[in-house]
């Protein structure tokens, strides 16, 4: 069964490998995936206190990157999200530059305005959202003062 409007992504590049390419390359190999950009998003884990980079679909709004909490419409938050909660400074990696961050979740009223964007470059999100009973986050990551925008 297939879910209205679910196009299954290509996962040939998923994962540590994915960072890892992007990272060798600058985000030549990497930076896009399934026709959309990706950005790589450094945090540090809540308990471990270890850096930890994982590979995301990212829009734009205004100067701000956004990226969405969804594994896919799993029951809980992913632990990047959970790592930006406890700690929001962070570091995105977009192609060749490194910016640092602070995150933040988009308020109620962000979310529907920014719903329509982070859907308009992947529509799987509307499926995601129906895979789960938890309200699925929109992080707005806006740069530090002195942090290169792309």
């Amino acid at each position: 069964m297939t879910e209205s409007g679910y196009r299954p992504p290509d996962l040939s590049l998923v994962g540590a490998e994915h960072v890892a390419r992007y990272q060798e390359t600058d985000g030549e190999v990497g930076y896009e995936w399934n026709g959309v950009p990706i950005l790589l998003l450094s945090t540090t884990g809540r308990t471990t206190g270890l850096p930890r980079t994982r590979a995301l679909i990212f829009g734009r709004d205004g100067d701000d990157y956004l990226v969405v909490a969804s594994t896919g419409g799993a029951p809980k938050h992913p632990s990047w999200y959970l790592n930006l909660l406890a700690r929001p400074q962070a570091e995105i990696q977009v192609k060749a530059a490194h910016i640092p961050v602070v995150a933040r979740t988009a308020s109620e009223a962000e979310r529907a305005r920014l719903w329509k964007t982070v859907v308009g470059y992947w529509p799987n999100y509307e499926a995601y959202q129906t895979r789960t009973d938890r309200v699925i986050p929109i992080v707005v990551l806006t740069p530090l003062r002195g942090g290169a925008a792309v």
